[in-house]
């Protein structure tokens, strides 16, 4: 059977998955290559190598593309692995602040996946509106639910919607709250690692009555290229572990609610 035929005539997000699983068997691939097996032109391929190194999913090289450096922001499914205790106690948290009836946005990541299965767990009734189809997927199941899932540009990598479209259909809605994850927080603010995701974000907070931050206390101290609001417009921060040092200063001047497991026992 001739692979390289099968390879032809890809689309965009074909490609993309395709160079990806090229790099998990070999630590660079070459511009030219692709471009033949693909049977595109070479500043197409640039064009998605440019796409994936935005979202930081590999590493932009003289001729091609190299394996995402280590302390890149991990893929979907590697990050479901990491922090598993951490997201799982933040999620109860915040599941505990949802009640019945109450409408509410919840955006894409392996956090916002631990939520969504405490939601449903919980029984509650609830409108959700979201951009990730693994949020969407995981509501699904519950039959007290009612998911609708925004338009966009399908981002592979993360199972999520992006895009133009996905923020204006989010601005003819206003709901109860918005629950969110994030790359990292520090004095300044929260900020983002994955293209795409911070005007997600943005759209749902400025579509809320009220905004959750889901941040585990290892993403403290940290700060990625993209800004998502200041820390004065936070909301509500639900972690795992109280934040110290400049941080814990900053969110009190703020007045920034943190809520953790040990302040929920008190």
């Amino acid at each position: 059977m001739d692979t390289g035929t099968e390879r032809r005539n890809l689309r965009k997000a074909e490609r993309h998955a395709q160079i990806l699983l090229e790099l998990r068997l070999a630590p660079h691939v070459r511009v030219s290559d692709l471009a033949a097996s693909f049977d595109v032109t070479t500043e197409t391929v640039r064009r998605d190598i440019a796409e994936l190194s935005a979202q930081g999913l590999l590493q932009k090289s003289y001729g091609g593309a190299s394996s995402r450096a280590p302390g890149a922001q991990s893929v979907l499914d590697e990050r479901q692995r990491e922090h598993v205790d951490e997201r799982r106690q933040m999620a109860q948290l915040a599941a505990k602040r949802v009640t019945d009836g109450q409408t509410l946005m919840i955006d894409a990541g392996a956090t916002m996946m631990e939520f969504a299965r405490a939601l449903t767990l919980s029984g509650v009734t609830a409108t959700v509106l979201t951009n990730s189809l693994q949020v969407a997927m995981i509501l699904g199941a519950s039959d007290r639910v009612r998911v609708i899932m925004t338009p966009g540009d399908y981002m592979n990598a993360e199972a999520a919607l992006t895009g133009t479209a996905t923020c204006d259909f989010l601005r003819g809605f206003n709901v109860d709250a918005c629950f969110l994850g994030a790359s990292a927080l520090d004095e300044t603010g929260v900020s983002e690692a994955i293209a795409g995701f911070a005007e997600v974000k943005r759209a749902m907070l400025d579509q809320s009555r009220a905004a959750h931050f889901l941040i585990d206390a290892s993403k403290f101290g940290k700060r990625h290229l993209t800004q998502v609001t200041p820390l004065k417009h936070l909301g509500h921060l639900i972690t795992d572990a109280a934040p110290k040092d400049g941080l814990a200063l900053a969110l009190r001047q703020h007045r920034t609610p943190v809520i953790t497991p040990e302040s929920s026992r008190q």
